[in-house]
């Protein structure tokens, strides 16, 4: 039975179900939703264009390589244990009357979710996800950086957002990347590596939020020495070889939970 759904609404089921399972064969696809082979790869070809998934020889991924980061809806379902007591350690960081920079990672939404009931607080981020969590409360004062909306990071970017970033200075500043390995942190996409650079200048204490699935992994640009952060926060599954890479570059780390 062909599907009936328009376009638009096709692709959307399609997308939702791949950030779902991660890897999946167009014929897969194909017969799942009820369509021919042509348009389900005409329907990923429209996905891979907004970025929210990767084509490669047969079929489709959600998950990430060296030059594709997985779109953020995907990216919120992983590693959720690891965020959150990761976050769990990094709010002990945050006092009241602080400024902080969340940047537009998973790790620092989770972040951000148990920092909203601190009392003052002013908050810069450039992560819709983060702007609407802090709308109109009452003991946050936010600053949102615009810019060019990118869908596949639900995030602002580009030139606007790394003006009013450097206009801009904060107590501490948050940061996740795509890897962390040989002595710097990792991402793979230039737009998004001269935003993070940018935000990198707001702040005089930045903090580095890495799970350790992430560690000893790169990615295409390198945005960043560990030498530049003046913490780490990690999770207990960090391996001691991992560990050692991050205290080999005398980067102070906290291991969430641990004592």
């Amino acid at each position: 039975m062909r599907s009936r759904k328009d376009p638009a609404s096709r692709q959307q089921d399609l997308a939702e179900h791949i950030l779902r399972v991660g890897t999946a064969t167009a014929q897969e696809l194909a017969e799942r939703f009820g369509v021919s082979l042509v348009t389900a790869h005409r329907d990923l070809d429209e996905l891979a264009k907004r970025g929210l998934v990767r084509k490669f020889h047969g079929g489709v991924t959600a998950q990430p390589s060296s030059v594709f980061e997985s779109n953020v809806t995907y990216r919120r379902q992983l590693a959720v244990a690891e965020k959150r007591a990761i976050a769990r350690a990094a709010v002990e960081l945050i006092e009241p009357g602080m400024s902080v920079l969340f940047d537009d990672s998973t790790t620092t939404l989770v972040l951000a979710e148990m920092a909203v009931d601190i009392d003052p607080l002013t908050v810069i981020t450039n992560f819709a996800p983060i702007i609407q969590l802090m709308m109109g409360r009452k003991n946050i004062r936010l600053i949102a950086l615009g810019g060019e909306y990118n869908e596949a990071h639900d995030a602002f970017i580009g030139s606007p957002c790394t003006a009013s970033a450097r206009a801009l200075h904060s107590d501490l500043g948050f940061y996740s990347f795509a890897g962390v390995s040989d002595g710097g942190v990792y991402h793979q996409e230039q737009e998004i590596v001269v935003t993070k650079r940018a935000l990198l200048s707001v702040a005089t204490h930045r903090v580095l939020l890495v799970d350790h699935a992430k560690l000893g992994r790169t990615a295409l640009h390198r945005v960043a020495d560990l030498a530049d952060f003046a913490r780490a926060v990690t999770d207990p599954g960090a391996p001691p070889d991992a560990m050692a890479a991050l205290t080999d570059h005398d980067v102070p780390t906290t291991v969430a939970g641990a004592g």
